[in-house]
């Protein structure tokens, strides 16, 4: 996989939830914090204002992509003017996931589309601690054509509900997710201003040493071949490999074996052993310990602890 989606696949736990709800105005919502979530909203018709927990109120209108990356509350409502109503986690009482639902008053009609991942912020990559709090991405003629049509993809869907739609609607969701990742990126010269992880996904020689790294993390990779591949010497690179990424190349390299190692316990049910092998440990001995350090606990108990927790998540 390239690194975007290895991000992604990285930080969600679960299936996410979805649904497209219909308001008419006058109406307001007030979105608590959700620690350990990212969260998306998209306007399909109509207006309303995004309210951020912090900085100025922003505009939305159709076509309009909201992402709230880090679980922090957030309002929502037709007008500045109008009081928001608290809602527990759902974006309207008592509404159903993945179903149309009427919420406010009689008036003017807005159609919104919300969806949120379950996140570990323990295994959330760097790359999302670099992103702003809120990520608007406006309706530009032009602009994103394939954020566009997976948006009206993805409202179709979860507004006639059909079979094989829970499969459909949850694809459409990594989709949008990894569109809305890539259209931010994109912007990053005028948005980003170049900085951090924006600038190293944008530099080809650093951009190439990521992708060796994601494409192979159990390769004995050493700084001079990471060089080679970004074509740049190898005190060089480090140099610069450590001034964007925040970390020297193999000390990346190494969190990320770990933080990959994490995800197979979780989800793969296989051998220690072997996930110590498929991440580039030649010992299971050095794996536990490197583990260890990582998480504080050993990858065994780690992976007991999360089977438990999977299996009480699927029986709730």
């Amino acid at each position: 996989m390239d690194m975007l989606s290895d991000v992604v696949a990285l930080m969600r736990i679960g299936r996410p939830v979805s649904a497209r709800v219909t308001w008419r105005a006058p109406w307001g919502v007030a979105i608590p914090p959700e620690p350990g979530s990212a969260a998306f909203q998209v306007v399909l018709r109509g207006s309303c204002w995004l309210l951020p927990p912090s900085g100025e109120p922003m505009a939305l209108s159709v076509g309009d992509v909201v992402f709230l990356p880090h679980g922090h509350g957030y309002g929502l409502a037709d007008s500045l003017d109008t009081p928001l109503t608290e809602q527990a986690g759902e974006p309207c009482e008592g509404g159903a996931l993945s179903s149309l639902t009427a919420c406010g008053g009689a008036g003017a009609e807005t159609v919104t589309v919300y969806g949120s991942y379950r996140t570990i912020p323990a295994r959330t990559h760097p790359i999302f601690g670099a992103l702003p709090e809120v990520i608007h991405l406006p309706t530009t003629l032009g602009r994103h054509p394939e954020l566009r049509a997976t948006v009206e993809l993805l409202g179709n869907e979860i507004a006639t509900p059909r079979p094989g739609g829970g499969t459909v609607v949850t694809s459409l969701l990594d989709m949008l997710q990894l569109l809305i990742l890539r259209a931010w990126f994109e912007t990053s010269p005028g948005v980003c201003d170049h900085k951090g992880w924006a600038l190293a996904l944008a530099d080809p020689s650093i951009s190439r040493a990521l992708d060796a790294v994601h494409s192979d993390p159990a390769h004995r990779w050493t700084v001079a071949e990471l060089a080679g591949r970004a074509g740049l010497s190898r005190a060089g690179f480090a140099r610069r490999f450590t001034d964007l990424v925040g970390q020297p190349p193999l000390t990346y390299l190494t969190w990320w074996r770990l933080a990959m190692a994490a995800r197979l316990l979780r989800e793969d049910h296989v051998p220690v052993s072997e996930v110590a092998a498929r991440v580039g440990y030649g010992s299971e001995f050095a794996f536990n310990n490197a583990f260890k350090r990582e998480f504080g606990i050993a990858p065994g108990r780690y992976q007991r602890q999360a089977c438990a927790e999977n299996k009480a998540a699927l029986e709730g």
